[in-house]
């Protein structure tokens, strides 16, 4: 199909399952750029490889909505008001001033204003979220169930964030608000026959997306799969720097988590193809 916009990636399937790709662009325009206090600071933290992980999901008629901007210009998976998602813990806003390490993304003084915010939420925001509501209604169209399914990655350990190492599946259904309980227990039975660990609704109960278009009530099941880096790429061991981090994309390093999630992504489709069961 056409596509909207030259950052924004729109591949159209018929099955009842969409996949959300907020966090893995690393494009910056360049009237940003100058802005930014380092580079590759400005694409540290992003979800690196999802793309490539989640290829297979084509051939399983999912729909796939991805943007190629980097989430230091701004992230798709916060709220257009920029409210926080988790109140008294650390966090990034809708324009991240500061990296996941608490690193300023800026040169002192070229901070984005209101201004500046509000125009990027008009150029990439919001057609980023119109690019969902339509792909949604075209598939609640046509099936009695859709399930939205937010694909992210982050690195297994940022003690900024959380303690210790993250378990690799991270499930955050907005602590079960954001779509079937049985959906829920499908996707965790899956994870669990897996060599890989598991947790729902732990630091990651869901962002925006799964948060604000997860509504059971109507048809629309919302599921966030953060997945722990090292379940698919080799991370280095610290200190990260531009000699490390990231790592290559190795298919057959990432082999077992690309089955897993084939078998996830299939439970899902299934499932939504079988109808609303709340």
């Amino acid at each position: 199909m056409p596509q909207p916009h030259p950052w924004l990636d729109i591949t159209r399937g018929t099955a009842p399952l969409i996949l959300s790709i907020p966090h893995a662009g690393t494009d910056i325009p360049d009237d940003i750029a100058p802005a930014l206090a380092d580079p590759w600071l400005a694409r540290k933290d992003a979800d690196w490889h999802v793309a490539d992980l989640y290829a297979f999901a084509a051939d399983l008629g999912v729909t796939i909505i991805r943007t190629r901007i980097s989430r230091t210009v701004i992230d798709m998976n916060r709220p257009p008001d920029g409210a926080s998602l988790y109140p008294g813990q650390a966090t990034t806003d809708l324009c991240p001033l500061t990296s996941f390490d608490g690193e300023p993304l800026y040169r002192p003084g070229q901070e984005p204003d209101a201004a500046e915010l509000a125009h990027r939420r008009t150029l990439y925001h919001t057609p980023y979220h119109a690019a969902l509501a339509t792909e949604i209604a075209r598939l609640r169209a046509q099936h009695p169930s859709v399930v939205l399914y937010d694909c992210h990655s982050i690195r297994s350990r940022v003690p900024r964030l959380f303690d210790g190492d993250l378990p690799h599946f991270n499930i955050g259904t907005n602590s079960g608000t954001a779509c079937a309980p049985a959906l829920q227990a499908a996707v965790e039975r899956a994870c669990d026959v897996t060599q890989f660990s598991r947790v729902s609704n732990g630091r990651f109960k869901g962002g925006y997306i799964t948060r604000h278009y997860g509504q059971p009530a109507n048809g629309v099941h919302g599921v966030q799969m953060e997945l722990a880096c090292r379940g698919y790429l080799a991370e280095p061991a610290w200190p990260l720097d531009a000699t490390n981090w990231p790592p290559a994309f190795d298919p057959a390093y990432a082999a077992p988590m690309v089955s897993a999630l084939t078998h996830i992504l299939t439970i899902c489709r299934d499932w939504a193809l079988e109808g609303d069961r709340t």
